[in-house]
């Protein structure tokens, strides 16, 4: 295993573990307990809650909060149970590392057994794009009659077995535990989307990369990264660790394009949609029920729409040609994909309404679907609805009110994931980024079902709608309460009273 900065060991070295985690909750007789520092707590004060669960070996950094940790394991009044508490701290192997989370990935990796370097692991990096890009992969290559796995913000597959997920970059257990699951059942390859804050927190350390892509950088989680530079840092660290034997694949229109692969080992792959580049696309015709492409020089129909979503198809077609499938059958396939759930996702309506559900919730992504929409039906009035999810990122709420006025006909500001945030000071945050004649096409209305249902009812006849932000969520969450919310069915129920 490689060298995961081991400072001291006390205790047994030969220890079988049935079992790894960060979490004390999962602790099971014979586990191996890792405490990480994390962004809202340290696994350094669950140890005891560790070691009472059954925990073998523990894993630490911090010499000082073990010892306080083990001082809290309750001192028993009968001499039986005081003996049996000394015996359990006697028989803890304890190891201390430099840095728990990174010992944690690689400890994974091994545990079960490097399952990443079984399959051709793909990933892809950027602000936008990465759940589309793995989606569609997955789907191409489960065409062209490969088992496949997916690694996504809206699901993880295995083969055709589909498995809930709450993180776009799971913790590295999870994550090397899946892989394991491929692996074991025939899949030959997992695309997987690898977020700047996953590199950061060590979640995909130890995994074996075929390919990494490099979509774009714009305007996002700089409520954790803190600055664009250090959001930029974590970004490129993906490449930076690359193999030799790998594709870095990238972007060159953004940017950043060419600063994210200038330190990679990797073989660097460009692709663009404006500029000379090893593999390029341009959009010839777009309406609302596709566009053709012109493809490395081949005529490609497609159901996708967006220039954002000829980057995404030209980024799968130079993937897909790089990692073992032939030119023809994936042009072929191409042109069958549909989007992923909840990305320019078209709803059609009485009095020729068209809504357009999509997950964009940074600037960028919200100017790239209403450019879309914009440009495919000019004469139609467009209006857009969004929020901005609380506890996030605040200094992106009024860019994107800037963007909405930019091109909408009418706005409607409303709730997103509002968390732990008054709804009312989010939409403060955003109205401040309205002018006189923005706010005057603006209504703010907090509650977001409400919100849809006015947008939906108010729109005159061949408007376009998009209901920006939430995608293929299917629930709301306010205060900590996780809500059922289904836009799909909020706009349904309206098109019948139409």
């Amino acid at each position: 295993m490689e060298n995961i900065g081991v400072q001291s060991v006390k205790g047994r070295g030969d220890l079988d573990i049935r079992a790894i985690t960060a979490d004390s909750r999962q602790v099971v007789p014979g586990a191996a307990f890792f405490a990480v520092k994390g962004f809202a707590s340290d696994g350094h004060a669950y140890i005891d809650k560790a070691v009472a669960a059954g925990a073998q070996a523990i894993v630490y950094e911090d010499e000082t909060a073990l010892a306080a940790a083990l001082s809290r394991i309750s001192p028993a009044n009968d001499l039986e149970a005081k003996s049996g508490h000394i015996a359990a701290i006697e028989s803890l192997t304890l190891v201390r590392v430099e840095h728990a989370r990174r010992a944690l990935a690689l400890a994974a990796d091994n545990f079960y057994g490097h399952p990443s370097r079984e399959l051709t692991l793909v990933g892809i990096t950027g602000t936008n794009g990465k759940t589309t890009t793995v989606t569609l992969l997955y789907n191409l290559f489960r065409r062209l009659g490969y088992e496949c796995g997916l690694l996504s913000t809206i699901a993880n597959y295995v083969g055709a077995k589909r498995l809930e997920t709450a993180n776009t970059t799971a913790d590295p257990v999870t994550i090397n535990a899946l892989l394991r699951q491929m692996a074991d059942a025939g899949c030959q390859y997992c695309f997987m989307e690898v977020s700047s804050i996953g590199v950061e927190q060590d979640r995909v350390t130890g995994l074996c990369f075929k390919a990494g892509i490099f979509s774009n950088l714009t305007h996002d989680h700089l409520d954790y990264h803190k600055t664009f530079a250090e959001y930029l840092r974590c970004k490129k660290c993906f490449f930076d660790t690359l193999p030799r034997d790998a594709w870095a694949i990238t972007n060159i229109d953004d940017r950043n394009g060419l600063v994210m692969v200038q330190n990679t080992q990797a073989q660097v792959v460009t692709y663009s949609c404006r500029n000379l580049a090893d593999h390029t696309c341009r959009i010839l015709e777009e309406s609302f029920d596709g566009m053709l492409l012109r493809l490395d020089g081949q005529d490609v129909w497609t159901r996708l729409i967006g220039q954002h979503n000829a980057y995404n198809l030209l980024a799968i077609y130079t993937t897909a040609i790089l990692i073992g499938a032939g030119k023809e059958e994936t042009l072929v396939a191409l042109s069958t994909l549909e989007s992923a759930k909840g990305r320019l996702e078209t709803l059609r309506g009485p009095k020729e309404l068209s809504v357009v559900i999509d997950y964009a919730h940074t600037p960028d992504a919200l100017e790239n679907v209403l450019k879309t929409l914009r440009d495919i039906a000019p004469q139609r009035c467009l209006i857009c609805l969004f929020g901005c999810g609380g506890d996030r990122d605040k200094t992106k709420r009024p860019e994107m009110a800037k963007v909405a006025a930019q091109y909408a006909d009418r706005i409607f500001v409303t709730s997103d994931n509002s968390r732990t945030e008054r709804t009312e000071d989010i939409l403060e945050d955003i109205r401040a980024g309205l002018d006189a004649q923005g706010r005057a096409k603006s209504l703010f209305i907090s509650d977001r079902r409400e919100a849809i249902r006015s947008a939906v009812m108010l729109a005159p006849e061949g408007a376009t709608i998009l209901l920006a932000g939430k995608g293929h969520e299917t629930y709301q969450i306010i205060g900590t309460e996780k809500r059922h919310f289904d836009e799909r069915e909020i706009v349904t129920d309206v098109f019948k009273t139409l």
